[in-house]
Formats: structure tokens, sequence, C-alpha cells
């Protein structure tokens, strides 16, 4: 267990970026998203979550999966083998964190998309516990502790006027090695206000309806009329789905140009109307109800019962940010979860 003074964070800042790629929680033109790290920086550790979530890291908005070219032969260009690059990516909340293990089940399972494996296995992640969570944090729905991220190489807990570091991996234990220089050693007493600041971050978190029971519920409501109600104020913009930390739909497209060409891979919706549409025109989500549907359907009943965790970890970012107040902590609160 390590511990550094707040005032003395630059400093540490400084040597991990000089180490490897050091992204934080950055403050630019009133908005907070990770970004990489530079003299001067307005980094915000105070900022309950990003704008965008960290999928970003591992599963880009848009990436480069193929190339290829042609003249007598074919000749192909696979970029999973050159995919990301070391980096430290600093402050991931443990609603954040919890999402990874999610992507990972995804793109992890056979067959392991390589790229993603690449991204995960470059990335340190030093969780930022939250002292102080927001009216629209639900993440005890979820049985996710606010102040603990077990899926982080780091855990950084605020205890007031220092930071204390607790390596939870063998890339966290290197890490924290690296750093002796401006790094202290912390002590039980250390040990004793991190424990605190968790209880007291538990304490805060408002209360949240659990989601237990809801994979099971949801089994018989597919032609449940709730449908018809819930879906009418949706506008299909998919907010809710760029800025979810676990949605990963995605399209593949090519860009031809003469005798060569580029495949791409970039973030999809679910909510828009071509998701599902087909060559021949026919369209399984014909309207807005079967889109709402699915994407609820899938957080609480597919995705446990494929995996055996549900696809949210109740950042509330959908709660704070659909334009028409439909986010899936109404859904859940609405059906509601064995008590």
């Amino acid at each position: 267990m390590k511990k550094i003074a707040k005032t003395k964070l630059v400093e540490l800042w400084r040597q991990l970026a000089s180490e490897t790629g050091l992204y934080l929680p950055i403050a630019s033109d009133g908005v907070v998203n990770f970004a990489r790290w530079q003299e001067g920086a307005e980094v915000d550790l105070e900022a309950l979550n990003t704008l965008l979530p960290a999928k970003k890291f591992f599963f880009p908005q848009t990436e480069t999966v193929l190339k290829y070219s042609f003249s007598d032969d074919l000749v192909l260009e696979d970029c999973a083998g050159k995919a990301g690059e070391a980096l430290c990516l600093f402050g991931a909340r443990p609603c954040e964190v919890a999402s990874f293990s999610m992507l990972d089940r995804v793109f992890l399972g056979e067959p392991v998309d390589e790229a993603y494996r690449r991204r995960r296995e470059l990335t340190t992640v030093i969780a930022l516990g939250c002292n102080d969570p927001d009216e629209t944090c639900f993440c005890g729905s979820f049985d996710i502790d606010p102040g603990k991220a077990p899926g982080a190489d780091v855990l950084a807990t605020d205890t007031g006027d220092e930071l204390v570091l607790v390596a939870q991996s063998a890339k966290g234990e290197e890490l924290l090695s690296l750093l002796n220089g401006v790094l202290e050693e912390a002590t039980s007493g250390d040990e004793n206000k991190v424990k605190d600041a968790q209880e007291k971050a538990k304490a805060k978190l408002p209360p949240a309806p659990p989601a237990g029971g809801l994979m099971e519920k949801l089994d018989g409501m597919f032609e449940d009329s709730y449908w018809d109600l819930l879906y009418q104020r949706c506008i299909a913009c998919g907010t809710c789905t760029y800025i979810c930390p676990t949605c990963h739909c995605f399209d593949i497209q090519e860009y031809p140009t003469g005798s060569r060409g580029e495949r791409i891979r970039c973030w999809d919706s679910c909510m828009y109307a071509d998701f599902t549409q087909m060559a021949g025109g026919h369209n399984p989500r014909p309207t807005q109800k079967e889109r709402v549907r699915q994407r609820f359907m899938h957080k609480l009943n597919y995705f446990p019962r494929q995996h055996g965790e549900y696809a949210c970890v109740g950042c509330g970012r959908c709660v704070r940010k659909c334009p028409v107040n439909l986010d899936i902590l109404e859904v859940i609160k609405d059906l509601g979860g064995a008590v």
C-alpha cells in the first residue's frame, strides 16, 4: 500500500507519462473526458464520470480492422496485431471498471477479438473510488461498491489530503514499483482511512431498486403491453447507447479507393432503424417499440441469461443525458426486481 499527497500528483503524473501513455479525466470546454495528460492539463478528479465511457480505449469508436490491395494478387493486412499502445488509465470509477468485465465476456469469448485483447493487455487501470456518489448513481442495484474496484490493477482512494494506492494485480504491483520515487509507504492508519472513506461512500449512495429477479420476470414480458407505452417517448437519438459503458453494437463498412481499400469498424446503435435493416428490405424491428424493447431486454434478460450478470453498472449517464428521461433506472423501478 502506497500513498501520495494530492499536492504532489503532478509529480506522479509526470513520472507516469515518462513511462507510458497516461490518460486522465481532463476538462476541456466545460466537458470532462479521458484525454492524454500533458503539462498544464486541467485534470478533474472530482468529476463523477467522464462524458464518454472509457470503453473507447479497448473498443474504439472508429478503427481500421483490415487493409487490402490488389493488382495481380490480393494482399490483406490484418490490423489487429498493431492495435493499441501501452497506456495507463488513471481515475476510472468503480462502475466503469465493472463494465470492462462485461465487455471482456463479449470480445474475449470465442472467437477472441485480437485488437480488443491487445488493448486490454497493454492497459493498466488505476481506479478511483467514489467519495460522493451522485443522486443519479444506482450502481447499488447491481451490487457494485462505489468505493471498491476489484477489476482494476490499482485502487486509489481519496482520504482527504492524500490518495492511497493499493495494487490489485501483478501489473499494478509493477506500476507502483516504478513510482517508488514519488510514493510513500502507507501505514495502518491510512488503511483505516481507506475503509472509512469506502464506508462513507456506500452510505451516501442513493437508495436504488434491486435488479435481482428482473431477468426471470422479463422472460414472460416480450409481448407485454408495457413496451407499447414505454417506447413512445423515445426519439431514436442513440445517446443512451453511445454514452453507455457496456453497449457494444458496431457496424462494418468498406471504403475502397481504386486498387486499395479499408474495412472500418465503428460504433452503432440498436436504437437506429437501419441497425437491423436487411439487404432485401425486411426489418425484424420495424418500429421504435421493438428497438426500445431490445435495448432493455438485452441488458436485463438476454445478457444475464448468457453471461450471468446484468449488462448495466448503474453509472447514471443515461439518467443524466437522455433528452426525454427514458432510462434503464425507470424500467428497473417499473418492473421491480425481487426485493
